[in-house]
């Protein structure tokens, strides 16, 4: 039986929970045109600070196995990995950005916003996630945790409540997931090795 019950749930409610604000020190960067480009900076009273939002880049030894058997695993996380990455990126993208809007909407105008957006969110990903074996489910599910830094459980029960977050919990244990505990570095060595050449972050 595939794992689209605790997937699906993953990218069509769990990133929607309560916005975020943090807080803020110092000048805010700002957009400002120079020589007719658009360019982002940070204006104080007596300089402008350019900003320039550069890629991260992954650096990594070579790569050392104890035993053919490890090797294969790791190549076939990686394949796994390689084929959920997208959605984990959508998923952090749609999270990140839906912090920033909903931060100007009441409560009512944020439950109507999330109804919509998970019913456009089904209508794309409910298809190619019936597909998804439990083992790539599961990387899917410890990419976004390990990025968001919260094990999925809290972010249903933040969205939803915590019987919900319950629920679905009881029904991840019946394919292999632990929602409470989330991603636990240490716990899967070859999986981490292979997270770690994922960048799945997103910046506004």
């Amino acid at each position: 039986m595939k794992s689209i019950g605790v997937i699906f749930i993953v990218l069509t409610g769990c990133f929607f929970s309560a916005p975020i604000v943090h807080a803020q020190h110092g000048p805010a960067p700002e957009k400002i045109t120079i020589n007719g480009q658009v360019v982002t900076a940070i204006i104080t009273e007596d300089d402008t600070l350019y900003v320039a939002d550069l890629s991260d880049v992954s650096v990594t030894s070579k790569r050392h196995f104890k035993s053919k058997d490890e090797y294969a695993l790791y190549m076939r996380y990686r394949r796994y990995a390689n084929k959920v990455y997208p959605y984990a990126v959508d998923a952090i993208r749609i999270f990140r950005e839906l912090e920033e809007v909903m931060r100007t909407m009441k409560p009512r105008e944020q439950r109507k916003h999330i109804r919509r957006l998970q019913k456009e969110l089904k209508d794309q990903f409910e298809d190619p996630l019936k597909n998804l074996s439990r083992t790539q489910g599961r990387i899917l599910v410890h990419m976004i945790e390990k990025e968001l830094q919260t094990p999925m459980y809290f972010l249903i029960k933040d969205l939803k409540n915590g019987l919900t977050a319950n629920y679905w919990n009881t029904a991840g244990k019946l394919y292999g997931y632990n929602l409470r505990r989330g991603y636990v570095i240490g716990e899967d060595p070859i999986l981490d090795i292979v997270l770690e050449d994922f960048d799945i972050s997103h910046k506004l």
